[in-house]
């Protein structure tokens, strides 16, 4: 059974293998980020396994395909592949702060003015679009996604629920408590997605 050394050694070879057509020197530059990178992830994350890590860096021909682009030699040095090579890096090109940004802040604005019901149409529109762009960017693995995405679907539907209840308790108080609790819960699911992302 191989070790994370090996593992991390093996993938590291393949990104190797793959930036073959890149100068010397960037290609060990590459290398020695990615090394870096496990290392550090592996020092600050120790309950992460190296299987985890080294999915959250990418196939190691996409990092082939970005180095070899960023180089300017994309199509030069390198044969041509069908299908996945190219396609993922130029996906997630949105900053990691703006479907964070779309899940929380709408949700305040919709605590703050929960009377218009223009402003919950917009917060929840904006939620869906922040949660569409959370799914596609290649700064979270699928779980971190799937986390932030059914806590942004579970609390519109649970505000959704409250709002329509005939029983639930009556004033501004135990709304606005409910709102706040919920906002905080989200607010908490976006800063832990922000520490996880991958830079």
């Amino acid at each position: 059974m191989k070790t994370s050394a090996d593992l991390a050694h093996d993938y590291l070879s393949a990104v190797g293998r793959e930036t073959s057509a890149l100068p010397a020197d960037r290609r060990q530059e590459l290398l020695a980020d990615l090394a870096e990178h496990i290392e550090v992830t592996r020092a600050e994350r120790p309950d992460l396994a190296i299987g985890e890590i080294l999915a959250g860096l990418g196939d190691p021909r996409t990092i082939a395909a970005t180095a070899l682009a960023e180089a300017g030699s994309g199509t030069a040095g390198a044969p041509a592949r069908t299908g996945d090579a190219a396609a993922p890096a130029r996906r997630g090109t949105v900053h990691p702060l703006v479907p964070l940004l779309l899940l929380t802040v709408p949700y305040l604005a919709a605590t703050l003015l929960p009377d218009l019901t223009a402003v919950q149409v917009c917060s929840t529109l904006f939620r869906l679009v922040g949660a569409v762009l959370l799914c596609t960017s290649v700064h979270w693995v699928a779980p971190q996604k799937t986390t932030g995405v059914l806590v942004t679907v579970g609390l519109t539907l649970a505000i959704s629920v409250w709002n329509l209840s005939s029983d639930r308790p009556v004033g501004p108080t135990p709304a606005l408590v409910a709102n706040l609790a919920a906002l905080a819960l989200l607010a908490g699911t976006s800063a832990w997605l922000w520490r996880v992302r991958r830079v």
